[in-house]
C-alpha cells in the first residue's frame, strides 16, 4: 500500500530576492552602451553590417538593462516576479539592479490606519447599537499580501467590518443581568484586546500584522436611544438615592450614639423613633427642610 503524500503547505511566504547594488547595474549598462556605440560607429565607418547589427542589439540590451534599476525608500519593499513565478522580496532601502525582465511591485511597510464605517448591529442582549472602530496595521509578509489574497487593502476592510460585527454581538452595551460581565461601554480594554485577537486570526492569511484596535464610536441606535437614556437616568437616580439613604442611616446612628454617651439628653423609645424619622426626612429630601418650632408646652 502506497504511503500518502504529506499535505502541501499553503500560502506564499516571503523570501529574499536576488538583487545587485545599483552601481553594479550602472556599470553593466555603461559597458553595454560603450560596446554598442563602438560597434555601430565602427560598422558605419567600414560599412559592415556584421558590426552594426550586434551594436544595435547591444544598444537595445542596454536600454532593457536600465529598466532593471529600482530604488527603495525606508519601510518599502519590492516584490519581484519572473515569468509568472515569485522570485522574492527586497526589503532594505537603497539602489538596486535586478533582471530587467522581472516585473516589480512596490509595497508599503509603513504603519497604516483603517477606520471602519459606523455599523448598526445588535449587542448580546439584542439591543440595536451603532459601533465603529479603528484598526492599526502594517504588512508583515509581502509574499502572502501579494499572492494569497486578491486585494489586501480591500480584504482588510471587509474582515475588519466582519470582526467588529461579531465582537459587538458578544458583549452587552451596558451592565445587564450579570454585573461582572464585560460590556462594550465599560470594558474598552477587554473588547479592544478581543477584537485585536480575532482580527489578527482573520488577517494572518494575508500577511498582515494588527498592532492595535480601538472602538471609536459606540451609541444606541436612534430608535431606542431615548428609552435607553431614561433607563440610564433612572439607574443613576436609584444609585444616588441608595447612597444618600445609606449615608443618612449612618449619620442617625452616630447622633444616637453620641447622645447616649453624653448622658445629658435622655430620650424615650417614641422620641428616638420620632427623631430618627425627622432626621431621615431632612437628610434624604431633595428640598430644603422647613423647621417647625414649638413655642408652648404640650398638654398632658
Amino acid at each position: 500500500m502506497a504511503t500518502p503524500a504529506p499535505p502541501r503547505a499553503t500560502g506564499t511566504p516571503e523570501r529574499p530576492a536576488f538583487a545587485l547594488h545599483g552601481l553594479v547595474g550602472l556599470l553593466l549598462v555603461a559597458v553595454l552602451f560603450l560596446l554598442a556605440g563602438a560597434g555601430i560607429i565602427g560598422g558605419v565607418a567600414v560599412g559592415s553590417l556584421w558590426l552594426i547589427v550586434p551594436g544595435v542589439a547591444l544598444l537595445i540590451l542596454g536600454f532593457l538593462s536600465w529598466s532593471g534599476m529600482f530604488i527603495l525608500q525606508p519601510n518599502q519593499a519590492e516584490v519581484l516576479v519572473f515569468l509568472g513565478r515569485y522570485r522574492g522580496t527586497v526589503r532594505k532601502e537603497g539602489w538596486y539592479w535586478t533582471n530587467p525582465f522581472t516585473s516589480k511591485r512596490k509595497i508599503s511597510l509603513r504603519v497604516q490606519n483603517f477606520n471602519t464605517p459606523t455599523l448598526k448591529v445588535n449587542d448580546a442582549e439584542g439591543n440595536p447599537i451603532e459601533i465603529a472602530a479603528v484598526v492599526v496595521w502594517r504588512v508583515r509578509d509581502t509574499g502572502r499580501a501579494s499572492f494569497d489574497v486578491e486585494n489586501y487593502p480591500q480584504f482588510i476592510e471587509v474582515q475588519s467590518e466582519t470582526a467588529v460585527r461579531h465582537i459587538a454581538t458578544q458583549y452587552p452595551y451596558d451592565v445587564g443581568v450579570r454585573e461582572d460581565q464585560p460590556t462594550l461601554r465599560g470594558s474598552a480594554d477587554v473588547v479592544g484586546t478581543e477584537l485585536l485577537r480575532e482580527l489578527q486570526d482573520r488577517l494572518s492569511v494575508a500577511g498582515i500584522e494588527v498592532l492595535e484596535t480601538r472602538l471609536t464610536h459606540l451609541a444606541y441606535s436612534p430608535e431606542i436611544a431615548g428609552a435607553m437614556l431614561q433607563r440610564q437616568q433612572a439607574a443613576a437616580i436609584i444609585a444616588a438615592r441608595s447612597r444618600i439613604a445609606t449615608g443618612a442611616v449612618g449619620i442617625v446612628e452616630t447622633v444616637l450614639k453620641d447622645l447616649s454617651k453624653s448622658g445629658h439628653v435622655r430620650l424615650t423609645a417614641d422620641q428616638k423613633a420620632h427623631m430618627v424619622g425627622s432626621l431621615l426626612v431632612v437628610l434624604t429630601s431633595d428640598r430644603g427642610a422647613q423647621p417647625v418650632l414649638q413655642t408652648g408646652a404640650s398638654s398632658p
